[in-house]
């Protein structure tokens, strides 16, 4: 398939094609006679992998690296593991994070519907603070 049609059909744009490329996550395609690059069936399924990949967190960098494991014997799944598990570390750190975030706003909204008297406004506190003006 050429390069317009692979691209449509992977969800992705004819430049993004060449930079995998450039990167060596997708294989050159060979041209047609009249010039055309002509991509093979599998190369639609390495860009899903490869979208896949992104969606689930992981860089272009250990997408590769996952690519290169996916040709290799059994010890690849343990490496595919070892990748696997630090980028559920990581999501894991991101969504603790993300709670103690949701936790605090949720305690300022609501702090924002007592009576005006007794609201006292900590974010608007704290950062008085931090440029030395009281409030």
């Amino acid at each position: 398939m050429r390069t317009g049609e692979l691209a449509q059909q992977a969800g992705v744009n004819p430049q993004t094609l060449r930079y995998y490329e450039r990167r060596g996550l997708l294989a050159p395609p060979a041209r047609s006679t009249s010039g055309y690059r002509e991509y093979p069936a599998e190369a639609l399924l390495r860009l899903r992998f490869i979208k896949r990949a992104q969606a689930l967190g992981f860089t272009l960098d250990e997408t590769e690296e996952m690519l290169h494991l996916a040709d290799g014997g059994p010890t690849s799944c343990d490496a595919a593991r070892t990748l696997a598990a630090a980028r559920l570390a990581d999501i894991e750190d991101r969504v603790t994070d993300l709670i103690r975030m949701r936790n605090s706003l949720s305690e300022l909204v609501d702090r924002c519907d007592l009576p005006r008297n007794d609201r006292g406004c900590t974010l608007l506190h704290t950062l008085h603070e931090q440029t030395g003006e009281s409030s």
